[in-house]
């Protein structure tokens, strides 16, 4: 009976957080210096923001989070990669803004049988033919958004479309995507440069879109990069003759740039996305009222799917009770995706993308007279990225 009773005991002790004596331990990669650091801050605060909702703490153990550095260059975000999976021995490796950078990074970290998590980056490889057991998005696969907004320059009547783009795996993610879903005559494309040198001078696009007979400009142009195109964009004259579409561009981080240039023109113009500040439901009601109480601005999509990581991985660490060498069981966990998230019910699709919906936004006034995004409409309900198919999970 004694030793019936010490087993029940050990095994009771063994069942407890405390045995396994270590922290759950995150690695999170973004831009934090140059001028796309503006995406990184927003992420890096929705980051420290869900971890003091939830006390610090995941499946009972203590939460450390290591933020790297990617320098927007894909050769340093691998560097880092391989510096949180080998010298800090991460559990998970998460964050990721943009595509060309997790595209390299995506061996370090998979190839070392840790857990990956995009809570940007929407590469279609990785929704496809390069899906592993192991990598999970919090986003969308990078074509899906634009896909949504050529629906609605169809429902809209818009025959001639020209587009512009920065020349990298999701600016080339985008223009496909527009491309696949819009039913009229792409008049005109330009590729500009990116990364580091970014090109921020539009003088020489804008005139040929002016020249371009076109009837709506499409554009993909991400933090420091939008806000100098839209203040180009009204420069131009273009406003109220060739209206703006966007995804990615005008959200929470452009926003008060541009009401604080009183850039008007932006007011009324529209975007596509699977999130906005004003989504009713009880977790993003919680997000974004406490993000502004905390930082004093509205959070940016980029904010709420690193917040839904974090929330994501703690679902993880808590069905296994913090035994964090119990792969198969945080993954089964993350795979039923049964966590408090911004967009309300989520469901994740064979390779790990969400299945979600999308909505048309429109730039508005709020209460206080402070620019943000509303929503106008949903244009898919529980959209799946194309590329699910090719995936051989």
């Amino acid at each position: 009976m004694k030793r019936i009773v010490v087993a029940v005991a050990l095994a009771a002790m063994l069942a407890t957080p405390a045995a396994f004596a270590r922290n759950v331990k995150i690695g999170f990669v973004t831009t934090l210096t140059t001028g796309a650091a503006v995406i990184g801050r927003d992420m890096q605060d929705a980051v420290n923001l869900a971890l003091e909702q939830i006390g610090g703490k995941m499946g009972g153990l203590d939460v450390d989070v290591i933020f790297e550095d990617d320098g927007f260059k894909p050769e340093i975000g691998k560097q880092k990669t391989d510096k949180l999976v080998k010298s800090d021995d991460v559990d998970f490796v998460a964050g990721y803004i943009w595509s060309n950078v997790l595209l390299a990074s995506r061996k370090s970290a998979l190839d070392a049988g840790k857990f990956m998590i995009s809570s940007n980056a929407g590469a279609s490889q990785m929704a496809g033919k390069f899906c592993n057991k192991n990598f999970f998005s919090t986003s969308w696969e990078n074509s899906q958004t634009p896909m949504a907004l050529g629906e609605v320059l169809n429902r809209k009547g818009v025959k001639k479309l020209y587009i512009m783009v920065p020349n990298y795996a999701a600016g080339k993610n985008m223009a496909t995507g527009v491309e696949r879903t819009f039913k009229g005559e792409i008049v005109g494309k330009d590729m500009t440069k990116w990364g580091k040198s970014a090109q921020l001078d539009f003088s020489a696009e804008l005139s040929k879109v002016k020249a371009s007979g076109a009837d709506a400009l499409f554009i993909f142009y991400p933090g420091k990069a939008g806000g100098a195109f839209i203040k180009q964009y009204e420069q131009a004259g273009l406003v109220g003759k060739i209206p703006l579409y966007s995804v990615f561009t005008v959200d929470s981080i452009s926003l008060p740039k541009l009401q604080k240039g009183n850039l008007k023109g932006v007011l009324g113009s529209q975007s596509a996305s699977f999130w906005s500040p004003d989504l009713d439901t009880p977790q993003n009601r919680k997000f974004v009222s406490s993000f502004k109480a905390k930082y004093g601005r509205y959070p940016s999509f980029y904010a709420a799917q690193s917040y839904d990581t974090i929330f994501l991985i703690k679902s993880a660490v808590d069905a296994v009770k913090g035994n964090l060498d119990d792969m198969d069981g945080m993954r089964a966990a993350m795979e039923k995706a049964d966590f408090p998230s911004v967009r309300g019910k989520f469901r994740y699709g064979r390779n790990h993308f969400p299945i979600q919906n999308f909505y048309l936004l429109q730039v508005e006034p709020d209460a206080d007279g402070v620019w943000t995004t509303k929503i106008v409409e949903t244009i898919y309900k529980d959209h799946q990225d194309i590329y699910a198919s090719k995936c051989k999970l």
